[in-house]
């Protein structure tokens, strides 16, 4: 019996040694570098007093001149009244001409014959009132443009706007409720609204 288990013993162990070896993407990474590793020369730290700045020229992109771009800048009071008595008469001229008025704070971009309505009711007007819109900050035509820095003088045009009248949108109503509370809230609008008619837009001839 104990030469019967020896032999399995021996031929356990002689089997065990003729496995082929296993595949290489198996084996651990430590054993697939087989290249040596060299030391690496380390050099000795230097104290700060040691230390050599390095002045390296740094080079910046240059751009073009013609690509660069630069703010708009704003005439000078001398260049703006020549070019105003140059290019005004030229505006004036054109067959038609539109302006940027503002109202309460508004701006609208109208022509005559145009209507403006307002988001809110004008107080103090009724229907068939002519008002003069004196504030804008442009005016112009086809060809030309005048802006304003940033109103143009109101001497320089004369625009006017006549009420027609107000209008009221349909009642809107709302049902506002709060979270654990079986109370709700009916709550109504019913805004009104001042519509304008430009009557009138005409170019002044500056005076001198």
């Amino acid at each position: 019996m104990s030469r019967s288990l020896l032999r399995s013993v021996l031929e356990f162990r002689t089997s065990l040694t003729r496995l082929p070896s296993p595949p290489a993407f198996l084996l651990p990474s430590r054993s697939l570098s087989t290249t040596p590793t060299l030391p690496q020369n380390v050099a000795p730290a230097r104290s700060p007093s040691q230390t050599i700045p390095a002045s390296i020229p740094q080079s910046t992109p240059t751009t073009p001149s013609r690509f660069q771009k630069s703010a708009p800048t704003a005439p000078s009071p001398t260049e703006a009244a020549e070019s105003l008595a140059q290019l005004f008469p030229l505006l004036r001229a054109q067959p038609r001409h539109y302006i940027t008025a503002h109202i309460h704070g508004f701006p609208y971009l109208v022509t005559e014959g145009d209507q403006i309505r307002l988001p809110f009711k004008m107080p103090g007007v009724v229907p068939g009132d002519v008002l003069r819109l004196d504030r804008a900050s442009v005016l112009g035509s086809r060809d030309y443009t005048l802006k304003g820095t940033p109103w143009i003088d109101s001497a320089l045009f004369e625009c006017r706007a006549t009420v027609l009248g107000t209008e009221s949108e349909p009642m809107r109503i709302k049902i506002k409720t709060k979270r654990r509370n079986r109370r709700s809230q009916r709550v109504t609008s019913k805004h009104k609204y001042t519509i304008l008619r430009v009557s009138e837009l005409k170019l002044l001839e500056p005076t001198a």
